[in-house]
């Protein structure tokens, strides 16, 4: 054997691998990935000159990763069955920072159109992270062609590396990596199986750890659908998902442009959330070229799609000197788009094609997509016609969605009403929704209290203006007020007035109402733009302020009902008991729009109207 030849290192390299070995890494495990990366490049380039009728040297070899533990040593040895090095090719891919053999294998490729590769990286940079963890790195290789010497490089990544000719290997690379002190758990089987198993599960080639097969899984979202049965998708979502049930939805989808995409998502069966586990995070993970290079990223997909668990894989990628971080933000935004996009547009094909199922998903879901509606405003649109509520003219429990809503309306209807109620018995029996029970238009329920906050920032659908039942303009038919008889219009003016000034302190105005038919009164915000339920929820939040919430009402009264006929007669002939009568109306006002804070306050006065409405004797 010949003496080893001393090379430098180009001028930057110390630089670089302290950046590489001190901050580009935040955990240092990945040597594992990378190294693993680079074998399953070398490989997939033999299978291509194999594939191509090319010569390959030991073309017996079976095409693997293999990994190697020794505790006693303090080692790691990484060996494939790959491509393989010449001298001249370890110098430079190894002697110089981000130089790349596969950049030159991919130009050879581009001329070939009809051929392709599923796995190309770069061997260089990824390689020098096992100097994170090894004061020593040999790297043993032959070359796959015929006539190739096999060569030992070896470094402590102090500026320089040894090169030198040995014998008796066949093809491919071994690198064998020199723990340091601190790092020798790293050569404990389990660890290595652990590591193995997170960021390498589904290289596309064989992995053995210690001669035992560890990589089993089939990177299945990279073969076309019509190949995977029913039972191989149910199986990869309870593996990838630890989950014992299957999948309520799945999409399984590849795109080429404008970036080559490949996805598989899975919506499961129930929300963790939903039974008070704290907020999840996104459950969908990252890979290029079927590595792992990002576990749940966080700009990937927008948070509502956090109950999403799945894969998405894209070669486009372009990876800066570290897998764990993007070079290009603004393109993973790109590629976070069309995947939040295709799996919207499945959400909407599933609740047409199957509104029973799809139901069962929203009463399981729905607080993700309503809050998808509030704060994603590019997919505002589409989460909008996945939003499902009760409507009055539908069955109790049937859902409706905005579109068909829309459908129903008549054609001189131009706004969609929602009224705001803890249960479809109390919206049907509420004040606001008597006039459009009496014209016949339909009202959506909502009873989640978020709904408010969805529809305040929803506002339109389709050019159709969000109405809340109580700030509609609407008044009964001519022909329903012709049934109704009550106070003339003056006497129920001179009423109001005196209700007004009863109530002065706590009403701006008190009117003669044209939309009521069995209530006696109702109250609703004076502020245009709040609802009696959202003042109810600001008052929850600011409790401790309540002048923050102190902003009067307005009053309606039915002229027609019978309360409010005998009240007309009763001020003149009782005034303190028509005081009393009307004081409790309007509580019983406030009570039916949720606005009463304190019950007890009016306990006193129903006692004493209890007592006048008894006989004495």
């Amino acid at each position: 054997m010949s003496n080893p030849e001393t090379h430098s290192f180009q001028a930057e390299i110390q630089q670089v691998l302290n950046l590489v070995i001190h901050s580009l890494y935040t955990d240092k495990e990945i040597f594992v990935r990378e190294l693993i990366s680079n074998a399953a490049d070398a490989l997939e380039k033999v299978r291509f000159l194999q594939s191509s009728g090319q010569t390959v040297r030991d073309d017996h070899l079976p095409l693997k990763v293999r990994l190697n533990t020794n505790e006693t040593e303090h080692t790691l040895t990484f060996s494939d069955s790959g491509v393989g090095m010449t001298r001249e090719e370890l110098i430079q891919n190894l002697g110089t920072i981000a130089r790349s053999g596969s950049k030159e294998f991919l130009k050879q490729l581009s001329e070939n159109k009809e051929k392709s590769l599923d796995l190309i990286g770069q061997f260089g940079v990824g390689f020098y992270s096992a100097f994170m963890v090894a004061d020593k790195v040999v790297v043993r290789s032959c070359s796959s062609q015929a006539d190739a010497v096999s060569h030992q490089w070896t470094s402590t990544g102090t500026g320089s590396y040894t090169i030198e000719p040995i014998g008796g290997l066949t093809r491919g690379t071994e690198i064998i990596l020199h723990l340091k002190e601190s790092e020798r758990d790293f050569a404990k089987d389990y660890n290595a199986e652990r590591i193995l198993k997170r960021y390498s599960t589904f290289v596309p080639f064989p992995i053995e750890l210690n001669g035992k097969q560890v990589s089993t899984a089939q990177a299945i979202w990279t073969r076309s659908k019509s190949e995977i049965k029913e039972e191989e998708y149910k199986e990869f979502f309870q593996y990838f998902a630890h989950d014992h049930e299957d999948p309520r939805y799945r999409l399984h989808f590849s795109a080429d442009a404008p970036l080559m995409i490949r996805s598989l998502l899975f919506v499961p069966k129930v929300s963790m959330e939903k039974f008070g586990f704290s907020r999840q995070e996104i459950d969908v993970h990252l890979y290029c070229k079927r590595v792992l290079i990002q576990s749940k990223p966080k700009d990937l997909l927008p948070e509502w799609m956090r109950f999403v668990k799945g894969v998405v894989e894209s070669d486009d990628l372009p990876l800066n000197i570290s897998r764990e971080s993007m070079q290009d933000s603004a393109l993973l935004q790109k590629i976070g788009k069309v995947v939040s996009g295709r799996f919207l547009k499945m959400l909407e094909e599933e609740s047409k094609s199957n509104p029973e199922a799809y139901a069962e998903f929203y009463q399981e879901f729905n607080r993700y997509i309503k809050e998808g509606v509030s704060m994603d405003f590019s997919h505002r649109d589409s989460l909008s016609r996945l939003l499902r509520f009760e409507s009055s003219t539908l069955e109790a429990g049937k859902l409706t969605s905005l579109d068909d809503y829309i459908t129903r309306m008549g054609s001189e209807q131009k706004e969609i009403y929602y009224l705001f109620s803890p249960n479809r018995t109390a919206a049907e029996n509420s004040p606001f929704f008597e006039v459009f029970k009496s014209r016949n238009i339909e009202v959506l329920f909502c009873y989640d209290p978020y709904d408010e906050f969805v529809i305040d920032q929803l506002r339109e659908f389709n050019g159709k203006h969000l109405t809340a039942a109580e700030k509609a303009k609407l008044e009964l038919s001519e022909s329903d007020r012709e049934k109704l008889k009550g106070l003339s219009t003056e006497d129920a003016g001179m009423l109001a007035s005196w209700i007004k000034e009863l109530l002065k302190d706590k009403v701006n105005e008190v009117t003669a109402s044209t939309r009521l038919v069995d209530n006696p009164a109702l109250v609703f915000d004076d502020d245009p733009h709040m609802t009696t339920s959202m003042r109810k929820m600001m008052r929850v939040v600011q409790k401790d302020n309540p002048a923050a919430t102190a902003g009067k009402l307005r009053m309606e009264i039915n002229s027609s009902h019978p309360i409010m006929v005998r009240l007309n007669k009763l001020r003149f002939n009782d005034p303190t008991l028509a005081q009393q009568i009307a004081e409790q109306v309007y509580d019983n006002a406030l009570l039916s729009a949720g606005l009463l804070e304190d019950p007890r306050t009016m306990l006193h006065r129903l006692h004493k109207l209890l007592e006048l409405a008894m006989p004495s004797t």
